[in-house]
């Protein structure tokens, strides 16, 4: 077994990214501290071809150092756009046509391996800050909410883990590729 070099890969260039058709998805971040966590997001929507990522409240926006450790380059490849105010996200969503999904655990949750969605649907996925979670408020305007199965003491995941747990069972399922 031989590790392929760099050339080998097939990587697009900024150029061919932005051209790349996207995954019909937005995933948004809603008043995450990190940046390290936001950095590491806008790397698995570049692995992804997420069609972008919002970024609410107090969430970090690039350019900044620390988001940069992370993203490898992805702010620079995945569109992103900032927003004061939660509201000012959904109504813009709604408004192209999304449906919005909370990553959270909730009555009435969708398991991950459960989720599914109509070919050519458009979707939001929110995560929330890494201790309260997606806003009460945020919930309320969702058509639903996908919880990651857990079985340990904490019940919870890294956001930026979070993430990647989500589009990869998504990718694996074919939702992505719709």
């Amino acid at each position: 077994m031989r590790k392929l070099g760099m050339d080998e890969l097939n990587r697009k260039s900024v150029d061919e990214f932005k051209e790349a058709e996207k995954n019909k998805v937005i995933v948004v971040l809603e008043n995450i501290r990190s940046m390290q966590n936001v950095g590491s997001v806008f790397r698995t929507a570049d692995a992804f071809l997420v069609e972008a990522i919002y970024l609410i409240g107090y969430t970090p926006q690039p350019p900044h150092r620390d988001i940069h450790k992370t993203a490898l380059g992805a702010t620079e490849t995945v569109n992103w756009k900032y927003f004061a105010k939660t509201a000012e996200a959904i109504a813009e969503l709604k408004a192209n046509g999304y449906k919005l999904f909370g990553i959270e655990q909730t009555e009435g949750s969708i398991l991950l391996q459960d989720f599914e969605k109509a070919p050519d649907e458009k979707i939001s996925l929110i995560f929330g800050n890494e201790a309260e979670g997606v806003e009460q408020e945020t919930l309320h305007e969702c058509e639903g909410c996908i919880e990651i199965p857990q079985f340990g003491m904490k019940h919870s995941l890294n956001i930026s883990v979070a993430a990647g747990v989500v589009l990869w069972e998504m990718a694996r399922k074919g939702i992505l590729n719709q």
